[in-house]
């Protein structure tokens, strides 16, 4: 056993490990855009029995709860195959770039100079990750 986890942790992120993770991300980012709306459609959410019931009769919000179940089984597919260390920081990185331009053009949410900056750092960053 401790022979195959050496043989992980050696391994850099292949291919078929990148793709699973985009997937992943994008999943995950497109769930909580759902999340968000159907929590909006709802009209808020307050700690009550009665609230979660009317988030549950969101459609948009039952998908995206369903599409972070999905995620998470890619995840541990992930997992499976490649090294946390890198697939972490790249799975948190483009999650978040892909809430961010989901949100600015489907939920109209405005992304100031200082925000498309951080964007462009974690794209490179992605870069920097994926390759070593």
């Amino acid at each position: 056993m401790g022979g195959e986890l050496d043989d992980l942790e050696n391994a850099n992120l292949s291919w078929v490990g990148f793709v699973l993770l985009l997937l992943t991300a994008l999943l995950m980012a497109v769930a909580n855009l759902l999340i968000k709306n159907g929590i909006v459609r709802a009209g808020g959410f307050s700690p009550s029995l009665l609230a979660l019931f009317q988030l549950f009769r969101q459609p948009a919000l039952v998908v995206g709860v369903l599409l972070t179940g999905i995620s998470a089984l890619l995840w541990f597919r992930i997992l499976a195959g490649q090294k946390l260390s890198t697939c972490y920081p790249l799975f948190v990185s483009l999650t978040y770039l892909f809430i961010t331009l989901g949100a600015f053009y489907f939920l109209h949410e405005k992304v100031s100079i200082q925000k498309l900056v951080g964007l462009v750092v974690i794209i490179i960053g992605i870069t920097v990750v994926a390759r070593g």
